[in-house]
């Protein structure tokens, strides 16, 4: 895909509806030949309009009209380049929780969570949080949390009554992220789209939980490290290794690789990655056409529901 078509794509299918002004400033920039050119120079994984956008933002390129913003992209473009180059689009949504947290609550507890590409691993702390689905309220054993994520639910996706107890928390990343940092913080803050406050206070509210009580995350590559990851947890729980919008970062070749290594492992598997990220899925999605951006929950293997790429939907396909 040419650079200007991922611009366009990124504006159409994933901003749209979610931030108006990202979805301008891409549609802009996929018209603007001088800034195409900049971000060309750059390798092709480091491309990514949400990672430039995101760069940009640290650099204070945040004017609101696209002449403005041009001006100072072009000015700091440098500073922007060598952020884009030494950092990652690690979005830690840790909405994503509310359409994990069903297909948690199925497996027998306590649970051991492991996240394959953690980041600052935000997603591993579903029993803090408090939910609501439609007109259903989920709190913690304890009381309400103090981070509800709403979700709106269609299908019969097994609702719990209560989270699951998770007794052990841990996950692999490249890069992982150390909420007590205050530049990561500032990174996981830059890649919340703009007008989306919410999520800019769920992220706060999760951060000081996760620095407050930090999971035990490795770095190193997903495939290489699950392994001992898995074999660490408490043999006395319910293992269970998660991803969520992370293989769309490797080659088809690493996500086949990854995906037999884990299916041998002795743990239950869920993924929620972006429909065509794995394609042994394809012959058993429903058919149905849309271009909105969607990621395809499945447990161990098998694929259940549909769910909105910060958790904002889940649509349940699978048995009850």
């Amino acid at each position: 895909m040419d650079l200007r078509r991922r611009f366009l794509d990124f504006a159409h299918r994933e901003a749209r509806g979610n931030s108006p002004c990202y979805e301008q400033r891409a549609a802009d920039i996929a018209d603007d030949d001088t800034v195409l050119a900049l971000i060309g120079q750059l390798p092709t994984g480091k491309q990514q309009p949400n990672l430039i956008l995101a760069a940009a933002r640290v650099h204070g390129a945040t004017a609101e009209t696209y002449g403005e913003f041009r001006e100072q992209l072009l000015a700091r473009w440098p500073a922007i380049a060598a952020t884009a180059a030494s950092r990652r689009t690690q979005t830690n949504e840790a909405g994503r929780s509310a359409t994990l947290l069903p297909v948690f609550a199925r497996f027998p507890g306590p649970l051991s969570l492991i996240e394959a590409g953690a980041s600052a691993g935000l997603c591993l702390f579903p029993d803090r949080l408090s939910y609501r689905y439609g007109d259903v309220l989920v709190d913690p054993v304890d009381g309400p949390a103090p981070v509800r994520l709403s979700c709106e639910v269609s299908g019969p996706a097994p609702i719990p009554t209560r989270p699951p107890e998770v007794v052990h928390r841990a996950g692999v990343d490249l890069n992982p992220l150390d909420m007590a940092d205050a530049r990561d913080r500032e990174w996981l803050e830059a890649l919340v789209w703009p007008g989306q406050h919410d999520r800019i206070a769920r992220l706060r509210a999760v951060a000081a939980i996760a620095a407050a009580d930090p999971p035990h995350l490795v770095t190193g590559d997903l495939t290489d490290r699950i392994g001992e990851l898995v074999a660490a947890a408490p043999s006395d729980s319910t293992v269970v290794v998660f991803h969520s919008a992370v293989l769309t970062y490797l080659p088809l070749p690493a996500r086949q690789k990854f995906v037999t290594t884990v299916r041998e492992l002795p743990c239950h598997w869920v993924s929620q990655e972006g429909v065509g990220i794995l394609p042994e899925f394809a012959d058993r999605l429903p058919r149905d056409e849309t271009t909105a951006a969607r990621m395809v929950v499945a447990v161990d293997g098998e694929p259940v529901a549909y769910a909105g790429p910060h958790g904002q939907f889940l649509d349940w396909f699978g048995p009850a």
